[in-house]
Protein backbone atom coordinates (compact mmCIF):
# COMPACT_ATOMS: atom_id res chain seq x y z
CA UNK A 1 0.00 0.00 0.00
CA UNK A 2 1.71 3.41 -1.12
CA UNK A 3 1.29 7.14 -2.05
CA UNK A 4 3.34 9.37 -3.97
CA UNK A 5 2.95 12.98 -3.46
CA UNK A 6 3.76 15.62 -6.39
CA UNK A 7 5.07 19.15 -6.36
CA UNK A 8 3.03 21.98 -7.58
CA UNK A 9 5.24 22.92 -10.04
CA UNK A 10 7.50 20.63 -11.88
CA UNK A 11 10.01 22.72 -14.19
CA UNK A 12 11.96 19.70 -15.37
CA UNK A 13 12.95 16.20 -13.95
CA UNK A 14 12.76 16.70 -10.13
CA UNK A 15 14.26 14.39 -7.32
CA UNK A 16 12.75 11.68 -5.73
CA UNK A 17 12.53 10.85 -1.85
CA UNK A 18 11.01 7.75 -0.68
CA UNK A 19 9.86 8.20 3.47
CA UNK A 20 10.56 4.37 4.70
CA UNK A 21 8.65 4.04 8.33
CA UNK A 22 9.66 2.46 11.89
CA UNK A 23 8.63 -0.92 13.30
CA UNK A 24 5.13 0.23 14.97
CA UNK A 25 4.69 -0.25 18.46
CA UNK A 26 0.97 0.24 18.64
CA UNK A 27 -1.88 -0.78 17.00
CA UNK A 28 -2.47 1.22 13.33
CA UNK A 29 -4.67 4.37 13.89
CA UNK A 30 -6.12 5.23 10.59
CA UNK A 31 -6.86 8.86 11.90
CA UNK A 32 -2.55 8.92 12.45
CA UNK A 33 -1.42 11.43 9.37
CA UNK A 34 1.81 11.48 10.48
CA UNK A 35 3.52 9.85 7.16
CA UNK A 36 1.19 11.78 4.80
CA UNK A 37 1.87 14.94 6.46
CA UNK A 38 5.42 14.16 6.13
CA UNK A 39 5.19 13.63 2.27
CA UNK A 40 3.30 16.76 1.66
CA UNK A 41 6.12 18.54 3.36
CA UNK A 42 8.48 17.04 1.07
CA UNK A 43 6.82 17.47 -1.90
CA UNK A 44 6.64 21.05 -1.08
CA UNK A 45 10.07 21.32 -1.55
CA UNK A 46 10.73 20.12 -4.60
CA UNK A 47 10.71 16.47 -4.12
CA UNK A 48 8.08 13.10 -5.94
CA UNK A 49 7.35 11.62 -2.50
CA UNK A 50 6.97 8.19 -2.05
CA UNK A 51 5.02 6.85 1.43
CA UNK A 52 4.23 2.70 1.66
CA UNK A 53 3.65 0.60 4.22
CA UNK A 54 5.91 -2.39 5.02
CA UNK A 55 4.66 -5.99 4.88
CA UNK A 56 2.95 -6.50 8.30
CA UNK A 57 1.67 -3.05 8.70
CA UNK A 58 -0.84 -0.55 7.47
CA UNK A 59 -2.98 -1.63 4.80
CA UNK A 60 -0.23 -3.72 3.32
CA UNK A 61 -0.56 -8.12 3.88
CA UNK A 62 1.87 -10.67 5.12
CA UNK A 63 3.57 -10.43 8.30
CA UNK A 64 6.33 -8.20 9.57
CA UNK A 65 10.13 -9.69 8.23
CA UNK A 66 12.85 -7.48 8.30
CA UNK A 67 14.56 -9.30 5.09
CA UNK A 68 11.38 -9.10 3.69
CA UNK A 69 11.12 -5.82 4.46
CA UNK A 70 14.11 -5.01 2.33
CA UNK A 71 12.91 -7.03 -0.67
CA UNK A 72 9.45 -4.52 0.01
CA UNK A 73 11.53 -1.05 -0.46
CA UNK A 74 13.38 -2.64 -3.56
CA UNK A 75 10.24 -2.92 -5.06
CA UNK A 76 8.89 0.54 -4.21
CA UNK A 77 12.42 2.08 -6.01
CA UNK A 78 11.91 -0.05 -8.86
CA UNK A 79 8.08 1.26 -9.07
CA UNK A 80 9.69 4.75 -8.25
CA UNK A 81 12.19 5.02 -11.53
CA UNK A 82 9.05 4.35 -13.55
CA UNK A 83 7.05 7.46 -12.30
CA UNK A 84 6.94 10.32 -15.24
CA UNK A 85 9.15 13.42 -13.87
CA UNK A 86 11.57 11.02 -11.77
CA UNK A 87 15.45 12.80 -12.30
CA UNK A 88 16.96 9.01 -11.91
CA UNK A 89 20.28 10.39 -10.90
CA UNK A 90 18.45 11.97 -7.64
CA UNK A 91 16.58 9.39 -5.87
CA UNK A 92 16.98 9.61 -2.21
CA UNK A 93 15.58 7.65 0.56
CA UNK A 94 14.87 8.74 4.32
CA UNK A 95 14.58 5.90 7.01
CA UNK A 96 12.85 5.69 10.42
CA UNK A 97 14.70 4.22 13.05
CA UNK A 98 13.72 -0.31 11.60
CA UNK A 99 12.87 1.54 8.24
CA UNK A 100 16.51 3.48 8.39
CA UNK A 101 18.33 -0.12 9.01
CA UNK A 102 16.24 -1.37 5.87
CA UNK A 103 16.64 1.92 4.18
CA UNK A 104 20.95 1.76 5.02
CA UNK A 105 20.84 -2.38 4.14
CA UNK A 106 19.24 -1.18 0.61
CA UNK A 107 21.23 2.18 -0.56
CA UNK A 108 24.52 -0.14 0.32
CA UNK A 109 23.25 -2.76 -2.36
CA UNK A 110 21.40 -0.71 -5.09
CA UNK A 111 23.44 2.13 -7.03
CA UNK A 112 20.43 3.66 -7.86
CA UNK A 113 20.32 5.69 -5.15
CA UNK A 114 21.65 8.75 -4.53
CA UNK A 115 21.74 9.79 -1.09
CA UNK A 116 20.32 8.38 1.79
CA UNK A 117 19.44 9.89 5.46
CA UNK A 118 18.87 7.61 8.23
CA UNK A 119 17.04 9.00 11.65
CA UNK A 120 17.49 7.32 14.90
CA UNK A 121 18.85 4.13 13.12
CA UNK A 122 20.19 1.34 15.15
CA UNK A 123 23.81 -0.05 14.75
CA UNK A 124 22.56 -3.34 15.14
CA UNK A 125 19.03 -5.32 16.82
CA UNK A 126 20.34 -7.23 19.60
CA UNK A 127 17.94 -5.41 21.58
CA UNK A 128 15.49 -6.98 20.43
CA UNK A 129 17.22 -10.11 19.39
CA UNK A 130 19.70 -11.79 22.37
CA UNK A 131 18.02 -13.93 25.11
CA UNK A 132 14.45 -14.45 25.52
CA UNK A 133 14.02 -10.59 24.16
CA UNK A 134 13.37 -12.41 20.58
CA UNK A 135 10.45 -14.03 21.86
CA UNK A 136 9.19 -10.88 23.97
CA UNK A 137 9.27 -9.11 20.28
CA UNK A 138 7.52 -11.52 18.72
CA UNK A 139 4.72 -11.86 20.93
CA UNK A 140 5.15 -7.68 21.24
CA UNK A 141 4.34 -7.77 17.41
CA UNK A 142 1.34 -10.13 17.71
CA UNK A 143 -0.66 -7.70 20.16
CA UNK A 144 0.03 -4.83 17.83
CA UNK A 145 -0.90 -6.76 14.48
CA UNK A 146 2.05 -6.90 12.21
CA UNK A 147 2.01 -10.45 12.72
CA UNK A 148 -1.19 -11.95 11.93
CA UNK A 149 -0.96 -15.49 10.80
CA UNK A 150 -1.13 -18.28 13.51
CA UNK A 151 1.48 -19.99 11.97
CA UNK A 152 4.25 -17.25 11.32
CA UNK A 153 6.88 -17.43 12.06
CA UNK A 154 8.11 -20.94 10.78
CA UNK A 155 11.10 -20.69 12.67
CA UNK A 156 11.70 -18.31 15.49
CA UNK A 157 15.19 -18.43 15.41
CA UNK A 158 15.30 -17.81 11.14
CA UNK A 159 13.01 -14.65 11.81
CA UNK A 160 15.46 -13.36 14.44
CA UNK A 161 17.96 -13.94 11.99
CA UNK A 162 16.84 -12.29 9.29
CA UNK A 163 16.55 -9.23 11.78
CA UNK A 164 20.09 -9.87 12.31
CA UNK A 165 20.85 -9.95 8.40
CA UNK A 166 19.82 -6.64 8.47
CA UNK A 167 22.29 -5.08 10.35
CA UNK A 168 23.30 -1.34 9.58
CA UNK A 169 26.79 -1.78 10.87
CA UNK A 170 27.16 -4.26 7.88
CA UNK A 171 25.82 -1.94 5.45
CA UNK A 172 26.86 1.56 6.34
CA UNK A 173 30.20 2.46 4.72
CA UNK A 174 28.93 0.73 1.50
CA UNK A 175 26.83 3.25 1.19
CA UNK A 176 29.72 5.91 0.42
CA UNK A 177 30.44 7.40 -2.12
CA UNK A 178 26.65 8.20 -2.32
CA UNK A 179 26.03 10.96 0.54
CA UNK A 180 24.83 9.91 4.22
CA UNK A 181 23.20 12.06 6.75
CA UNK A 182 22.49 10.60 10.06
CA UNK A 183 20.27 12.16 12.20
CA UNK A 184 19.54 10.80 16.19
CA UNK A 185 18.15 12.39 19.39
CA UNK A 186 20.34 12.81 22.22
CA UNK A 187 17.31 11.61 24.52
CA UNK A 188 16.30 8.52 22.57
CA UNK A 189 15.99 6.08 25.11
CA UNK A 190 14.94 3.03 22.62
CA UNK A 191 18.19 3.51 20.40
CA UNK A 192 20.81 5.36 22.46
CA UNK A 193 22.86 7.69 20.83
CA UNK A 194 25.89 5.33 21.19
CA UNK A 195 24.24 3.33 18.28
CA UNK A 196 24.47 6.47 16.27
CA UNK A 197 28.56 7.30 16.77
CA UNK A 198 29.10 3.65 15.98
CA UNK A 199 27.85 3.90 12.87
CA UNK A 200 29.23 6.84 12.33
CA UNK A 201 32.44 5.90 12.71
CA UNK A 202 32.07 2.58 10.29
CA UNK A 203 30.52 4.94 7.64
CA UNK A 204 32.94 5.89 5.11
CA UNK A 205 32.69 10.08 3.51
CA UNK A 206 30.57 12.09 2.72
CA UNK A 207 28.71 11.71 5.72
CA UNK A 208 27.41 14.12 8.41
CA UNK A 209 26.33 13.17 11.97
CA UNK A 210 23.64 15.52 13.45
CA UNK A 211 22.69 15.26 17.27
CA UNK A 212 19.04 16.54 18.05
CA UNK A 213 18.76 18.32 21.94
CA UNK A 214 16.42 16.83 23.38
CA UNK A 215 15.13 14.74 20.49
CA UNK A 216 13.46 11.30 21.78
CA UNK A 217 13.27 8.25 19.56
CA UNK A 218 9.77 9.50 17.10
CA UNK A 219 12.14 11.61 14.72
CA UNK A 220 9.52 12.11 11.89
CA UNK A 221 7.59 14.39 14.91
CA UNK A 222 10.40 16.49 15.55
CA UNK A 223 10.51 19.90 13.86
CA UNK A 224 14.52 20.36 14.58
CA UNK A 225 15.13 16.58 12.68
CA UNK A 226 12.69 17.41 9.55
CA UNK A 227 14.46 20.58 9.02
CA UNK A 228 17.62 19.23 9.09
CA UNK A 229 16.43 16.95 6.65
CA UNK A 230 14.96 19.15 4.36
CA UNK A 231 17.56 21.44 4.19
CA UNK A 232 20.04 19.00 3.36
CA UNK A 233 18.31 17.09 0.50
CA UNK A 234 17.31 20.13 -0.39
CA UNK A 235 21.43 21.53 -0.91
CA UNK A 236 22.31 18.20 -2.16
CA UNK A 237 19.65 18.02 -4.97
CA UNK A 238 19.79 22.22 -6.00
CA UNK A 239 16.66 22.67 -5.17
CA UNK A 240 17.86 26.15 -3.70
CA UNK A 241 16.55 27.89 -0.32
Amino acid sequence: MGEVYYPRKMPGLQPALCICHGIPAAPANPRNRGYPLLAERFAAEGFITCIFNFRGTGESEGNLDLLGWTRDLQSVVDYIIQLDGVDLSRISLIGFSGGAATSAYVTARDQRISALVTCACPAEFSIFTTGERLAAFLDQCRSVGTIRDDDFPRSIAEWGDHLRQVNPMSSIEKVSPRPLLMIHGENDDLIPPSHAQRLYEKAEEPKELVMIPGGEHQLRTNETAIRTAVNWLKRLNDLGN
